[in-house]
């Protein structure tokens, strides 16, 4: 059971990336789930969040308008399309997996999920 993101690189500011996170060992179609970031010398923080359906789709005030999150269950993935990078959102990107199977709420908090995908580093940088 595990979750491995990828997709990261160097980037120039006002370039796009998209990011996945794949699913392997269980279906995703029963998780709701999350991106959360960690900057150098920062905590790690809460980006977006995506519900099974892919219907309710909050964003950090942070990202909001600039990053899309989405899922194809089918193919058990989760993105994370990320447009107009500037150098603030360079940082390791990490996909989670929410702990309840019925929302909760408390999407942006750490301990609300189980499950964490490795990383995938992001450098926004000319």
């Amino acid at each position: 059971v595990q979750l491995q993101a990828f997709g990261g690189g160097l980037v120039q500011p006002g370039g796009s990336l998209r990011l996945s996170c794949a699913a392997s060992g269980f279906s995703l179609s029963n998780y709701d789930m999350s991106w959360f970031r960690e900057a150098p010398g920062k905590g790690r923080e809460w980006v977006s969040f995506i519900n099974v359906y892919g219907g309710y789709t909050p964003y950090a005030d942070s990202v909001k308008g600039q990053f899309t999150i989405s899922r194809d269950n089918a193919k058990n993935v989760v993105w994370l399309e990320m447009n107009s990078l500037k150098p603030e959102d360079t940082a390791v990107y990490f996909c989670a997996r929410y702990r309840h199977n019925y929302f909760a709420g408390q999407v942006s908090l750490l301990d609300q999920y189980n499950l964490w995908g490795q990383g995938t580093l992001v450098t926004v940088s000319s």
